[in-house]
């Protein structure tokens, strides 16, 4: 009897693969043969899915962006907006060992992305798809004028904090993302 492969499992598998180089030796380092050592086959068999590199990045980047947009839209906070806002702003941010991950795949692709044109787009969608949700929160804490400005600085506070998360995680703790997090909200929903 064939064997019966999944498909979009076996892509996963592979996309976490190219993660775990990435994360060890870098965008350089995820080569279709050392993604397909990783991920525990041949590098024939890898190119069953991906034909090219650029291929087989993009997937990977699109699974970073579709495991936040997925956390984001399950989310049902209840409480005041404040709380509600933190909630979905720290799916973005790397608090725990999973989106720490995420964010250093991120910032390797983000990288990636300046001289890769096949990239680019995804990352413009996603840096959209963030400055959305910011939009979103800015008008859930009761902000009516100047939406788009607020958005755009606290897009920029969310990105500097992913950041220095990631650089620098014992003076950016997830205790201090919070607090900085919750200052800035309530400073937005009290203007």
């Amino acid at each position: 009897m064939p064997k019966i492969v999944d498909h979009d499992a076996r892509r996963a598998e592979i996309a976490d693969a190219v993660w775990r180089v990435v994360r060890r030796e870098g965008i350089e380092g995820a080569s279709v043969r050392r993604v397909a050592a990783e991920a525990g086959c041949s590098a024939g068999s890898l190119r069953h899915y991906f034909t090219t590199q650029s291929e087989l990045v993009a997937f990977a980047m699109e699974l970073v962006v579709q495991r936040v947009t997925d956390r984001v839209v399950a989310l049902r906070p209840t409480g005041p907006p404040a709380r509600r806002a933190i909630a979905y702003l720290e799916e973005t941010i790397p608090l725990d060992d999973e989106r720490r991950a995420e964010m250093e795949v991120w910032l390797a692709f983000t990288a990636r992305a300046l001289v890769d044109p096949a990239l680019q787009e995804l990352r413009d969608r996603a840096h959209a798809d963030l400055r959305g949700l910011c939009a979103d929160v800015v008008r859930l804490l009761g902000v009516r004028r100047g939406v788009a400005a607020e958005a755009e600085r606290l897009h920029a506070l969310v990105d500097g904090l992913a950041m220095h998360a990631v650089v620098d995680p014992s003076t950016t703790t997830p205790r201090r993302v919070r607090a900085l997090l919750r200052r800035h909200l309530d400073a937005l929903a009290g203007a």
